[in-house]
């Protein structure tokens, strides 16, 4: 896990972030440790962060690879605000064990355990792959991929990194216009499979494409699937994917 903290300080960080991503700041002194996304005006993903109070600061705990490109997205909004922006070297421990003291629960899964900010500790042995893909978690740069996903088709409503009550954010319009439809008609889901496959590899029911394949652990994967065109039973490279259609599949 190699992570980056971009702080933000200055007068009100916390308004300054609410116009901007997806979840409610106005959570975040109770609740400790928020998760959230930010979007294009587009309502694709960007980035998606934990957000975590520490003093008057708000620090920002987003991916290594995802943090120059958030730092300058988060730049570009600044525009003549009073908020200074800046990465900062500070460790960042997980685990599902015992919390140690000062750790705060991973908002997005009880089963993702919790994220200790300032110490450094050895990896606790958790199969991480084999979390997310029992809970369908998606991981930034494998189902989470800039500039095309939509947060509600990787269940980020579920993850507790979505709030629709908040107001307006970048992306805003075009996630509650989804959110109005019927139903969704693609997303991420929990499969089966017997074999392996590479990280992208197409999912084909009959002759037509019907997903994409993902992270894989224990005899499980996670798969973005169009609903209309998924079968029980389908073909992913050599190997064979299963899904039993759930209540809401998302």
């Amino acid at each position: 896990m190699t992570r980056a903290i971009i702080k933000v300080s200055g007068d009100d960080p916390a308004k300054f972030l609410q116009g901007l991503v997806s979840n409610d700041l106005r959570k975040l002194p109770q609740a400790g440790i928020l998760y959230a996304a930010m979007l294009t005006p587009q309502g694709k993903y960007l980035a998606d962060f934990f957000l975590v109070p520490s003093g008057e600061d708000i620090l920002i705990d987003v991916a290594d690879n995802l943090a120059d490109d958030l730092l300058k997205r988060l730049t570009m909004y600044k525009l003549r605000a009073p908020i200074t922006l800046e990465r900062v070297t500070m460790p960042v421990s997980r685990g599902t064990g015992p919390a140690p003291h000062g750790a705060l629960p991973d908002p997005r899964h009880p089963a993702l355990g919790w994220r200790l900010y300032g110490v450094a500790l050895p990896e606790d042995g958790t199969d991480w792959d084999a979390l997310r893909v029992a809970h369908c978690i998606p991981e930034s740069g494998v189902e989470l991929i800039p500039n095309e996903t939509f947060l509600l088709e990787v269940g980020f409503e579920r993850l507790n990194g979505l709030d629709f009550r908040k107001g307006c954010y970048v992306g805003q319009e075009v996630t509650a216009r989804m959110q109005h439809k019927t139903a969704l008609r693609k997303g991420l889901v929990t499969v089966g499979i017997e074999g392996t496959a590479p990280v992208g590899t197409e999912i084909v029911a009959g002759e037509k494409v019907a997903g994409t394949l993902y992270t894989q652990s224990g005899g499980q994967a996670i798969a973005f699937l169009r609903f209309d065109r998924a079968r029980d039973r389908m073909q992913a490279g050599d190997a064979e994917v299963q899904w039993n259609v759930p209540a809401h599949p998302a």
